[in-house]
C-alpha cells in the first residue's frame, strides 16, 4: 500500500492530509484560534466533587471545568509531595481520592464538544518518537502490533535498560528494527520533558499548563512517520525546514522522503482535490462505485449509517447485487469513519442478506478494514435486528464538529419548512399582529417563494387576507430573508406603508434581466426584484438579456414597464 503524508500550511490554519494508495483517509486540522488541547497536562484544582456522579469537576484554566471520573482520578507521585499515594486503591470512592481545592495534575484525554468541558485524567502519558513515557506506573511493555517475538524481547530488554526507577514505558511499534542508541536517546527526551513538568508544577499555581503537546507538523512525524510512509510533502519552506531538523534528530535515514512542495500559488490540498473531499465528507450521502450509496446520520449518542443499492441494479440476482453492495460498502464505511473521526458507538444497517455465508463474510471484511485504523475500533457483530454494532474510541472532535457549527435557523434539525407551511405560519402572525394595533397597513418581509405563495396567483390569496383582516397588507419578498424567517418591515398608513412597500415607483429607470416571457401575454417579459414582479412591454424575446427599462405604473403586488434602451446588435449579425 502506498501511504503519503502531505501538509498544507497557511497562516491561520495547518492541515495535514494521510493518503493511502491515492485515498484520502485522515485530516487533521489545527488553527491558532481553537488549539487542540487533548494530550496536555495541566495543574488543576478540583471544584466540585459529586458522589453521585463518582467524578471531579476540576478547573484547568479552560472555558468550562474538565470532568474527571473516579477510574482516571487514581494519584501520580510527584516532585514535591508530601503524602505517598496509598498502595490499595482498588475500591476506593471519589471522595477517598479527592477534595475540593484540591491541586492536581491531570492531563486531557478527550476535547471538550459541545455544552461537555474536557475529559481529564490523572494517569499520565508523555509519547515520544519509540517511547511513552508514563510517570504513574513501574512497567515496561511492547505495542502488541510488533508481533516477532524475538523482536519483542530484545525491545523490552532494551526499555528495561534505560527505564528510570518508578517510571513506566511503553515501547512503540515504530520502534520495530530501531537500534537500542536510538531507544535510549529517546528515553532521555522523554525524562528531560518529565523533570520540566515536574519543575513546572512545584512553581506554578492552579489553573496552569505544565506540558503542551508538540504541533501538527510534529506530531505527525512523531505518530506517522513509519516506513510505511513513501512521501512526506509541505508546501511551507519554514516547516519543511523545521521537520528536516526533526528527522535529523530521531530519524535521519528518512529524511530522503521529505519533499518541498511548491505548488506556484497553489496548496498542497488544491492540487490533490482534497478541498473537495474534505467538503464531500460533510455531507450524509457517499456514493459508491457501483451506483450504491450509504447515508451517514451522526448524532450526539451514536452514528447511524445505512447501506442503499441506489443506482446499482446488479447483473446476476437479487442476493448476489446486495452482497456485492455490502462488500463494496465495507471499505467506504471504514474510510469514511477515519476521515470524519467518528467516535463511540456506530450501527450499520447493511442490505438484509439470507445467506449466514454472505453476512459472515461483510462482518469478517469490515474487521479486516477497520484494523488499518490507529484509533481503537471494535466490531461487535450483527444484532438479532440484522444491524451490525461497533465501537470506536472518541478523542479529538471529529471533523462535522470542527468544520461545521449546529443551524442557527433549525436548531440542529437538518431541515426547514416547506413554503406552503411557512406561508401558513406568515399568515396566522399578520392576523394576530393586525388584531393587535389600530394601524391602517402592514409591510412584513419574507423570502421571494414564501411571498408567491402569500400573494397568490393575481394576488388572489392577499385579497383574501385582507378581506379576513380589514386591513391593507404589503409583502415584500428578499433573497436575503431565511425561508422561515418573516420580519415586520413597516405598520402605519396606507401612503406611509405603501412608499416602504414598494422596490420601484412610476418614473423609475432600471436595468433589469427578462427571466421569462408572460404567461398569459407571450409579447411580453416578466422580470423580478427580489420576488416583486415586472411585466416589460415587448419583452418576451429578450428572455435572459438585461434590459435598460422605465417603470410606468407601479401596483402592489407588480409593475408595468416599458424598454428605453433598443436593442443591441448580436456578434452574430455584426460579423
Amino acid at each position: 500500500m502506498k501511504k503519503e503524508i502531505l501538509v498544507s500550511v497557511e497562516h491561520d490554519e495547518t492541515r495535514g492530509a494521510i493518503l493511502e494508495d491515492g485515498r484520502l483517509v485522515d485530516v487533521f486540522i489545527e488553527r491558532p484560534l481553537a488549539q487542540r488541547v487533548v494530550g496536555n497536562i495541566y495543574k488543576g484544582r478540583v471544584e466540585n466533587v459529586l458522589p453521585g456522579m463518582q467524578a471531579a469537576f476540576v478547573n484547568i484554566g479552560l472555558e468550562r471545568n474538565a470532568f474527571l471520573h473516579v477510574d482516571d482520578a487514581h494519584p501520580v507521585k510527584m516532585e514535591g509531595d508530601e503524602d505517598e499515594p496509598p498502595e490499595d486503591l482498588k475500591g476506593k470512592t471519589i471522595n477517598d481520592l479527592l477534595r475540593v481545592g484540591q491541586e492536581v495534575v491531570v492531563q486531557v484525554v478527550k476535547e471538550a464538544v459541545g455544552t461537555k468541558g474536557a475529559r481529564i485524567t490523572r494517569n499520565l502519558t508523555i509519547p515520544g518518537r519509540y517511547l511513552v513515557l508514563m510517570p504513574g506506573v513501574d512497567y515496561v511493555g511492547v505495542s502488541r502490533k510488533i508481533s516477532d517475538e524475538a523482536e519483542r524481547e530484545r525491545l523490552k530488554r532494551i526499555a528495561q535498560s534505560v527505564k528510570p526507577p518508578g517510571l513506566g514505558l511503553i515501547v512503540r511499534t515504530v520502534a520495530e528494527g530501531r537500534s537500542e542508541e536510538d531507544i535510549a536517546r529517546d528515553a532521555k527526551f522523554l525524562l528531560r520533558v518529565w523533570s520540566d513538568i515536574q519543575r513546572k508544577n512545584r512553581q506554578q499555581r492552579a489553573p496552569s499548563i505544565l506540558y503542551k503537546d508538540m504541533g501538527l507538523v510534529y506530531r505527525l512525524l512523531r505518530d506517522f512517520m513509519t516506513d510505511e510512509v513513501t512521501r512526506f510533502a509541505i508546501d511551507s519552506r519554514a516547516e519543511y525546514q523545521q521537520a528536516q531538523e526533526l528527522l535529523e534528530i530521531f530519524a535521519p535515514e528518512q529524511k530522503d522522503r521529505l519533499e518541498f512542495f511548491h505548488g506556484k500559488g497553489r496548496s498542497l490540498f488544491e492540487v490533490y482535490g482534497l478541498n473537495e473531499e474534505i467538503d464531500r465528507a460533510l455531507k450524509k450521502r457517499v456514493w459508491l462505485p457501483s451506483g450504491g450509496y450509504i447515508v451517514i446520520d451522526q448524532t450526539e449518542a451514536l452514528t447511524v449509517i445505512d447501506v442503499n443499492t441506489g443506482k446499482f441494479v446488479g447483473t446476476h440476482d437479487l442476493q448476489d447485487t446486495v452482497y456485492r453492495t455490502n462488500m463494496e460498502a465495507v471499505d467506504e464505511i471504514a474510510r469514511q469513519i477515519r476521515l470524519r473521526d467518528i467516535g463511540g458507538i456506530i450501527v450499520i444497517d447493511f442490505i438484509d442478506m439470507e445467506s449466514p455465508r454472505h453476512r459472515h463474510r461483510v462482518v469478517r471484511a469490515l474487521e479486516r478494514a477497520v484494523a488499518r485504523d490507529r484509533t481503537k475500533t471494535t466490531v461487535l457483530g450483527i444484532t438479532q435486528l440484522g444491524l451490525v454494532e461497533m465501537t470506536r474510541k472518541k478523542g479529538r472532535k471529529n471533523l462535522l464538529d470542527l468544520l461545521t457549527r449546529e443551524c442557527p435557523y433549525c436548531d440542529g434539525r437538518g431541515r426547514v419548512l416547506t413554503e406552503e407551511s411557512q406561508a401558513r405560519r406568515v399568515r396566522r402572525e399578520i392576523k394576530r399582529i393586525l388584531r393587535s394595533t389600530n394601524h391602517e397597513a402592514i409591510l412584513v418581509e419574507v423570502h421571494p417563494s414564501v411571498a408567491s405563495l402569500l400573494i397568490g396567483a393575481g394576488g388572489s390569496n392577499l385579497k383574501e387576507l385582507e378581506r379576513e383582516t380589514g386591513k391593507s397588507i404589503y409583502i415584500k419578498g428578499s433573497e436575503a430573508c431565511h425561508i422561515e424567517e418573516m420580519n415586520l418591515r413597516a405598520l402605519g398608513s396606507k401612503a406611509e406603508v405603501e412608499e416602504q412597500a414598494l422596490p420601484v415607483k412610476a418614473g423609475d429607470v432600471i436595468e433589469l434581466k427578462v427571466e421569462e416571457p408572460h404567461v398569459s401575454n407571450s409579447w411580453d417579459g416578466i422580470a423580478r426584484v427580489e420576488g416583486y414582479v415586472i411585466d416589460i412591454e415587448g419583452a418576451g424575446n429578450r428572455v435572459g438579456e438585461t434590459v435598460t427599462v422605465e417603470i410606468t405604473r407601479a401596483f402592489r403586488t407588480y409593475a408595468k414597464a416599458r424598454i428605453v434602451q433598443p436593442p443591441q446588435p448580436s456578434q452574430t449579425a455584426s460579423r
